[in-house]
């Protein structure tokens, strides 16, 4: 039974094994951004950019069809365009960066959407909102774990900038004025980058639930940075693995399945997990 369900179908069948392979690397790529996310108190920038690189894809669409090229350098210059627009406005008005996020992730969704209705089908649509893990071709399958590689090569080389950003931006712009806003504005374009990669895959309202969730769970559990970027790693892998195999056994839609396997990870973690107050009120209730 295990074998039939966790094995035989990547073994059989090359969609599942590219599906799979896919899966693997996002999720190493972006569970490391996810955990840097929660770190700088900016878990739902990510829901935000995700919908926010929706406009440039549709433009790619409608000029080169399914071109994942079009699509995807199309979707990298709105998604960086929408976090400069934001922060911008940030600075220059009383909004906080949430805010103007919101403001403009909304009307992104929104003309993304109108974008693709001019031209394409209900498929088409659907298709670039939830993704088609299971018609990964091999250029996606390349492009995709290339973005993971690279973006997985930045995060050490710049590791301890990241994290000295992250917990104490104060310290420096004192040594160094111009190296905050340098960190912050590569991390966003690997951001990006990332969630234009997992559109391919998952789509782009499905894409952050894997960045997210496996982090989120990790935080639950271990105290320490490094340990937290490992678990929140192996848990992705986990849950692609998982719902991949419960999509094929139960004839779910995989990118949904995937999610939902994290989401299932995550309330487990909250009401188990040890360093989570909730699991400890429990205890002592009961």
């Amino acid at each position: 039974m295990i074998w039939h369900l966790f094995f035989q179908p990547f073994i059989e069948y090359g969609f599942m094994r590219r599906a799979l392979v896919v899966c693997l690397a996002l999720s190493v790529s972006t569970t490391a951004l996810g955990v840097f996310l929660q770190l700088r108190r900016m878990s739902l920038m990510g829901d935000a950019l995700s919908h926010a690189i929706l406009p440039g894809v549709a433009v790619g669409y409608l000029l080169s069809g399914m071109s994942l090229l079009a699509m995807s350098i199309g979707g990298f210059i709105a998604g960086i365009t929408v976090a400069l627009l934001a922060g911008l406005v940030s600075r220059r008005t009383p909004l906080k960066e949430d805010a103007s996020f919101a403001g403009f992730y909304l009307g992104s969704l929104a003309l993304g959407v109108t974008l693709v209705s001019l031209r394409g089908s209900n498929v088409d649509l659907l298709h670039l909102l939830f993704g088609s893990i299971l018609a990964v071709d091999n250029d996606a399958a390349l492009f995709v774990t290339g973005v993971c590689m690279f973006t997985l090569i930045v995060l050490a080389m710049f590791y301890r900038g990241l994290v000295t950003e992250a917990f104490d931006t104060a310290w420096l712009q004192v040594n160094a004025r111009w190296l905050p806003g340098l960190l912050h504005g590569l991390f966003l374009a690997l951001l990006v980058l990332n969630l234009v990669a997992g559109f391919q895959v998952l789509g782009t309202l499905m894409a952050v639930g894997l960045m997210m969730l496996p982090a989120v769970a990790a935080r639950c559990w271990v105290r320490t940075l490094p340990a937290l970027l490992l678990m929140a790693g192996i848990s992705g892998i986990v849950c692609a693995w998982l719902g991949l195999s419960l999509s094929w056994a139960m004839s779910l839609p995989a990118g949904p399945s995937i999610v939902l396997t994290a989401s299932a990870l995550f309330f487990i973690s909250i009401l188990l997990g040890t360093r989570s107050r909730l699991a400890g009120s429990l205890r002592a209730y009961f």
